[in-house]
């Protein structure tokens, strides 16, 4: 069985031959519902990128246990780095997009407030929303085995996505009517992958004109039209393969 991974609070003092502690709701999680015992393989991260492997080597009452750490591997920030903007689609649709999305591999996530958007966070609606969306992201990494997290930002409106548009050493917003193919373009060994996916309405013309003057150009991904959940996870997992993350 592979080993199941669990979000420590901390991983000061994280050696070899060293013992953590994993309690509260992620210790209640792996001994109430995984039910770990004595023995059985564990791995505890941070979600920034370190992470420590081991084996349970106590379980003590139903929410807490020691971990024995037998080796501690730290991944470094991966180069390029992927951010993908993500209208805010209907229903759960979101948390959809989040979770197929960290578990391709996005090193991060804006939700984007489009003119076209049904959905619109305000208040503390929109505050839960956001909640839901880094969680998904935060359960999503542990069942992929990702040692570092994408980061799910504050939402943005249009103007608040110009600077990171315009600092990205690629930008590219996903639109049917693009000239140029995403799997041609050309893209930068390091720096900062941007891709802009729209709402189920479409991005509006007016967006596309202040998007084009922060240098992000509208590119297809397909020949066929991907729903807003699904098209930041395949423009992913191109750039991905394309960039050689994947190799």
């Amino acid at each position: 069985m592979t080993a199941p991974v669990f979000v420590a609070d901390s991983l000061a003092g994280a050696a070899p031959g060293a013992t953590l502690t994993l309690d509260g709701p992620e210790g209640r999680h792996a001994v109430a519902v995984r039910r770990l015992r004595v023995g059985e393989e564990i791995v505890l991260t941070d979600g920034a990128g370190t992470g420590a492997f081991g084996t349970v080597a106590a379980v003590e009452g139903r929410e807490r246990l020691e971990v024995a750490v037998a080796e501690v591997r730290v991944e470094p920030e991966p180069e390029p780095r992927i951010t993908v903007v993500q209208a805010l689609p209907k229903g759960d649709r979101g948390e959809l997009a989040v979770e197929t999305m960290t578990e391709t591999g996005v090193d991060a996530i804006v939700p984007w407030s489009a003119a076209r958007c049904v959905t619109q966070w305000r208040g503390e609606r929109g505050a839960k929303a956001l909640r839901k969306w880094r969680t998904t992201a935060r359960e999503a990494g542990k069942q992929s085995r990702r040692l570092r997290f994408p980061e799910v930002a504050e939402p943005a409106s249009t103007r608040q996505l110009l600077p990171l548009l315009a600092s990205a050493s690629f930008a590219a917003v996903l639109h049917e009517e693009g000239s140029r193919p995403l799997a041609a373009a050309e893209l930068p060994e390091r720096g900062e992958l941007v891709i802009v996916v729209g709402p189920e309405g479409g991005i509006a013309p007016e967006e596309l004109e202040v998007f084009a003057g922060a240098g992000a150009r509208p590119y297809r991904l397909g020949p066929s039209v991907l729903r807003t959940s699904t098209a930041g996870t395949a423009a992913a997992a191109l750039l991905l393969g394309r960039t050689g993350r994947w190799s």
